[in-house]
């Protein structure tokens, strides 16, 4: 797996301190590769000596965690040993392994300051001929999947009575309909983590736990443009109806996440931040 193409690691220049992970464990689900990965190797570039990759194939976490330790070591960006990064096979929407897999991080780390909900999956049907167990199988990664890390996580951080970030990943499909492409049930699933997000915020907000959400526009990741480069007619359609007129970079995110899990964002929570072009304001 190849490591991020820009420019990454620390630098001199003045920069706002609330925005740096120093210090903070990161875990992040879906992260052995695709925006998952990015994610976690954001919160190495912004100072986290301590992450944590989640993936439902264990093998690839594993892999994963050490090409992200061995990248920035190689670059220059971190001494030998300076970053710890272990990989967990977790299927999200079972409910014992996410338990499971959070006893492990807390027993290895001592804790969890920071969760990222990548884990996610989409498949287009026409709604009359969506298979039910594929229904079900959506539903319960998008959905179950990031209520129970998100619970757990939660629990770690009221069990020390510490504060703590969740940052959810949702979509604008979770507030548009998508078209051309047929996708009620994965539109449906991410105005669930929307609403989710929302509602957590509320009820954590007492015990300083923040909960917010990213919804990501069409995003040129290694998969879709497989799937576009096979289809320039979709290609044509999303870049057509997305204002900015391109279709987002996965470092386009970058920023997002780290502004909503660090302590930039003390005083956000239970926002949908939305990082699609525009799409949704038209």
């Amino acid at each position: 797996m190849e490591g991020p193409d820009v420019d990454v690691g620390r630098h001199n220049r003045r920069t706002l301190a609330s925005f740096s992970m120093t210090g903070k464990v990161c875990v992040v689900t879906g992260a052995a590769r695709g925006l998952g990965n990015l994610m976690a190797r954001t919160f190495a570039e912004s100072g986290s000596n301590r992450i944590v990759i989640l993936d439902l194939d264990k093998k690839m976490a594993e892999t994963a965690a050490v090409e992200l330790v061995e990248w920035f070591e190689e670059h220059g960006q971190a001494q030998k040993g300076e970053i710890q990064a272990i990989g967990l096979g977790c299927d999200v929407s079972n409910e014992q392994e996410v338990k499971d897999c959070f006893s492990t991080v807390v027993d290895k780390f001592g804790r969890v300051d920071v969760l990222v909900t990548a884990a996610g999956i989409v498949e287009n049907f026409p709604a009359t001929e969506y298979p039910a167990d594929k229904f079900r199988k959506l539903m319960g990664i998008n959905v179950e999947g990031s209520f129970y890390c998100a619970r757990e996580a939660a629990k770690d951080m009221m069990r020390r009575e510490a504060q703590g970030s969740i940052v959810l990943i949702g979509s604008m499909s979770g507030a548009a309909v998508n078209v051309p492409q047929p996708q009620a049930p994965y539109n449906a699933s991410k105005a669930a983590v929307r609403h989710m997000c929302s509602s957590l915020a509320v009820e954590w907000a007492p015990k300083n736990i923040r909960v917010n959400c990213i919804s990501p526009g069409y995003m040129a990741t290694a998969l879709t443009r497989v799937i576009l480069d096979r289809d320039p007619v979709l290609r044509d359609a999303w870049v057509s109806l997305t204002p900015m007129a391109r279709l987002g970079d996965p470092e386009d995110l970058k920023g997002a996440v780290i502004y909503l899990a660090s302590d930039a964002s003390a005083f956000t929570t239970g926002a949908d931040l939305r990082v699609d072009g525009g799409y949704t304001c038209t």
